[in-house]
């Protein structure tokens, strides 16, 4: 029997994006539902060769629902995850409102897939940030040879990550520069062609932005709260695919070749290293891709045992929406669920 699944959010870039992945790699679904809020109520969305229309969610019942794909913010999460979950459907979140809950798994199915069991305790499960879900994919296998002791990144983050007013944003700058038109700046603090902006996120406290922090606790909650990690997170004018710069320093000593050999056989992980003109990745180039690329794998004489690399992602795909339906997967081939038995 297969199972009956519902995407909330289904009219932004993360919810079409899960609708696209959910028909790409055949998930065993006998019902697809694709639901927003009211003012999206009837527009269509792609869902492989189909068509569906969008439902509403404030009206839609759940109860005979297996899995929910939630990607709709983390207000609208925080009101209605819990009410699915209720209902006896699984709740994938996307949004940043459960991720540090102790109740809660935060998930990359390639790292801490054993952790998916957790699910239970509230019926929800959480997906990492996007930059920290490929960050995370490149360290484990590192992690498991010689043991990190401290990473530094530095984010270049697609505007996509902001969505598509953001994607649009950039396009009209860029645009604008081109045609001597006036550059307004409405969904990032200062123009974002050509330009970078040092600024994901609001600013906290200590000076980090909330991007920062979540890439910290969020990596040691997967990976290893003993894991020391300092972020950076800057937005580059780039449509889609983020990029890191890596600094890892490790317990025991760990040599180039080694890394990259331990990372080609990685889940998860494609090594492109060449030491030429050309030999490693950009975002550009991997648009659509489900993997983590990891180029510039060298060896950090600053410290004793430390490595410095360079990730690139599709942010849409494994740092949201492909990170979903994996865990989605994963629930299914661990038979830790199964379809709720329609009614005759």
């Amino acid at each position: 029997m297969g199972y009956k699944v519902a995407v909330v959010g289904a009219t932004g870039n993360v919810g079409r994006e899960m609708l696209n992945i959910l028909a790409e790699r055949a998930f065993p679904a006998d019902e697809m539902v694709a639901l927003a809020s009211q003012r999206s109520q009837g527009v269509e969305v792609s869902y492989g060769d189909k068509i569906l229309k969008i439902k509403t969610l404030d009206h839609y019942d759940f109860s005979d629902v297996d899995i929910c794909l939630m990607s709709a913010g983390s207000a609208v999460s925080k009101e209605w995850s819990p009410k699915i979950a209720a209902s006896g459907a699984v709740v994938i979140d996307n949004s940043s409102c459960w991720r540090m809950d102790a109740d809660v798994p935060l998930i990359v199915p390639e790292v801490n897939a054993d952790a998916i069991a957790g699910f239970r305790k509230k019926g929800i499960i959480a997906n990492p940030n996007c930059s920290t879900a490929q960050l995370v994919v490149a360290l484990k296998p590192l992690h498991d040879k010689a043991k990190i002791k401290r990473v530094v990144v530095s984010t270049y983050q697609s505007v996509s990550g902001a969505g598509k007013a953001a994607m649009d944003e950039l396009f009209a700058q860029t645009k604008a520069v081109y045609t001597v038109e006036e550059i307004e700046a409405k969904n990032f603090p200062k123009r974002i062609a050509f330009n970078l902006i040092p600024h994901i996120d609001a600013f906290m406290d200590d000076g980090f932005t909330k991007e920062e922090w979540k890439m910290v606790v969020e990596t040691k909650k997967i990976l290893d709260p003993k894991i020391k990690v300092v972020a950076t997170c800057v937005r580059v004018p780039v449509f889609i695919g983020h990029s890191e710069a890596v600094n890892i320093e490790f317990e025991q000593p760990l040599s180039a070749d080694e890394a990259r050999e331990l990372l080609r056989n990685a889940p998860g992980c494609l090594v492109i290293d060449k030491r030429e003109a050309g030999g490693y990745v950009t975002p550009y180039e991997w648009v659509g891709e489900d993997a983590t690329y990891i180029s510039r794998v060298r060896e950090d004489p600053t410290v004793d045992s430390g490595l410095v690399l360079w990730c690139v992602s599709d942010n849409l795909r494994k740092g949201a929406a492909l990170n979903a339906v994996q865990i989605a997967e994963s629930l299914i081939n661990r038979k830790l669920i199964s379809a709720k038995k329609k009614a005759a």
